[in-house]
């Protein structure tokens, strides 16, 4: 059966973001039925240190996402919105509708996890094992595991209705081409920055797409998220 080819890189960077997100959001709901359970409970087992395992799939999370926020939003910017996605959307009827719907809800799930890391960072570890349910921090990232959920559902239907068995197959096909073998990476990484300049940036900045201001609130959100947490440590 033919699949599409996914560069190794993104392969890499997408599986490890999946697993830990996934990891993260079973270990969210477990630490909020031990803790929590207002709006309802599953017979799990009342293990107190699953906060602290929630919290560190949390933090590889962290650690790997912006990997994958600096891919998609340059070497796979085609994967996320385009600047007429929003007229295109709208007409419901033209051919390509459901692929432009894919970019959007690719978009989504990218804001939905920063906003799960960043509410996360947010919040004290000391919260939920005092009974300090009521504090913002907390219900935002209640909403943010809501989000993410509904968010990743959407983009494996997405990506099962756009690309069907074959793309989604693609995704954990380890076979790779010549030139994205990872004996090639450490040149590779060499070349990219031997031929970086800061006009680069410049010309990113200076550019007339909005898109760029989508990249940069997530990572202003990312950035953010560690700045303060490195605050509230040393307070």
């Amino acid at each position: 059966m033919w699949q599409p080819y996914q560069p190794l890189l993104l392969r890499i960077i997408h599986g490890l973001t999946a697993v830990f997100t996934i990891l993260a959001l079973l270990t969210a709901y477990w630490t909020y039925d031990v803790y929590d359970g207002r709006w309802g409970q599953i017979p799990l087992p009342k293990f107190e240190d699953i906060e602290g395992i929630h919290g560190t799939f949390g933090l590889w999370t962290l650690l790997i996402f912006p990997l994958l926020v600096f891919y998609a939003f340059h070497r796979g910017q085609k994967r996320l919105i385009q600047t007429n996605s929003w007229e295109k959307i709208t007409k419901i009827n033209q051919k390509g509708w459901w692929y432009h719907l894919h970019r959007l809800v690719n978009t989504i799930i990218l804001f939905s996890l920063t906003f799960a890391v960043f509410t996360g960072k947010m919040m004290d570890e000391k919260w939920l094992p005092n009974g300090e349910l009521n504090h913002g921090w907390y219900y935002g990232h209640l909403i943010a595991w809501l989000m993410l959920i509904l968010s990743l559902a959407f983009h494996l239907l997405m990506s099962a209705k756009v690309g069907g068995l074959p793309f989604l197959l693609s995704i954990i096909n380890w076979s790779y081409k010549s030139q994205d073998s990872p004996s090639k990476w450490k040149s590779q990484i060499k070349a990219y920055w031997s031929n970086f300049r800061l006009s680069l940036f410049k010309d990113w900045w200076i550019s007339s797409s909005w898109i760029k201001y989508l990249e940069l609130i997530i990572w202003i959100s990312l950035g953010a998220a560690w700045i303060i947490s490195l605050i509230k440590e040393i307070e």
